[in-house]
């Protein structure tokens, strides 16, 4: 599969634990930055281009780090079509692909370790959306409104 990562510096080193142990697990990883650790970069400038590559790739998925997640995930979900989800353990990582067809996924690093991110990035990658007909209405309903809403 192909996934599509990009960090700001709070979570630097996650994202390079990411992307060599998916990696060495047969993924296609494509790394949106940061490339080097800077104390002074911004996540809207890494995590906005690889939510623009998953929807652009509807076959791909995507991880965005930071500190918390949170600016991360509002920075992903800028992108019309993209569907990320902040999640701290493996069943929210379950629930946000089963029920949300979520194709971006947020983590903290501040508040995960390199192994328990590792766990719920590796649920997220390999749950499908469940396609049950409550949970397509819903996600149709919210791609209407960008449709209908959004540039």
């Amino acid at each position: 599969m192909r996934v599509h990562i990009a960090t700001d510096h709070a979570a630097f080193e996650l994202k390079e634990y990411l992307r060599e142990q998916l990696s060495a697990a047969g993924h296609d990883v494509v790394d949106h930055g940061a490339t080097s650790y800077d104390a002074e970069d911004d996540y809207p400038d890494t995590c906005i281009p690889c939510a623009e590559a998953v929807v652009a790739d509807p076959e791909s998925l995507g991880i965005v780090l930071g500190g918390s997640g949170n600016g991360e995930q509002l920075a992903a979900n800028r992108v019309k079509g993209c569907r990320a989800i902040l999640a701290y353990n493996t069943e929210i990582a379950k629930l946000g692909r089963e029920h949300n067809n979520a194709n971006v996924i947020s983590l903290g690093g501040r508040f995960t370790t390199n192994e328990q991110a590792l766990e719920i990035v590796n649920v997220f990658l390999t749950q499908p959306f469940t396609q049950e007909e409550r949970h397509a209405r819903r996600v149709q309903k919210m791609t209407d409104y960008e449709d209908a809403h959004l540039a």
